[in-house]
């Protein structure tokens, strides 16, 4: 049985958990906090391809998607950075993510490209933004003029 009552509180936490999270892997990737890349301590090297660039996108992606700020995007974005990490860094070793390690990139590819879906929900800058925006103006139509009998 679903509950709207439930769904306006429980997806808006979905949403700020796991941009949380997606942040954390982005803090630990490009500043070494958090245990740092792979619990190493260390961060990687400024511009390293592709490593760098998707902690970027973690870090950023994981902000927007927590705030509720361009949702959507956000999580398309994140989404794909993770499917890529999956297909192209995971895959070469096994078929499976339990064996090739990648359960952790196919969770969240999958989970974004469901935030992309639904939108960010109540709590969110988007709901704020649109709220205090008012309903989408409509152009007035005109009547249609209609054929005189002759």
């Amino acid at each position: 049985m679903s509950s709207p009552r439930f769904t306006n509180v429980v997806w808006p936490l979905f949403r700020v958990v796991i941009g949380l999270l997606f942040t954390c892997h982005g803090l630990a990737s490009l500043f070494g906090v958090l245990g740092g890349k792979g619990g190493t301590g260390e961060s990687i090297p400024v511009g390293t391809w592709p490593g760098w660039y998707a902690a970027l996108i973690q870090l950023v992606c994981g902000l927007l998607v927590m705030i509720g700020l361009v949702t959507r995007p956000a999580a398309i974005l994140a989404s794909g950075s993770m499917a890529y990490a999956y297909f192209v860094v995971h895959q070469q070793n096994g078929l499976m993510p339990i064996e090739n390690g990648g359960v952790t990139p196919a969770l969240y590819a999958w989970t974004f490209l469901l935030i992309a879906t639904v939108g960010a929900g109540a709590w969110s800058l988007d709901g704020l933004i649109s709220s205090r925006r008012g309903p989408a103006a409509t152009p007035a139509r005109t009547p249609e003029k209609v054929a005189e009998p002759a």
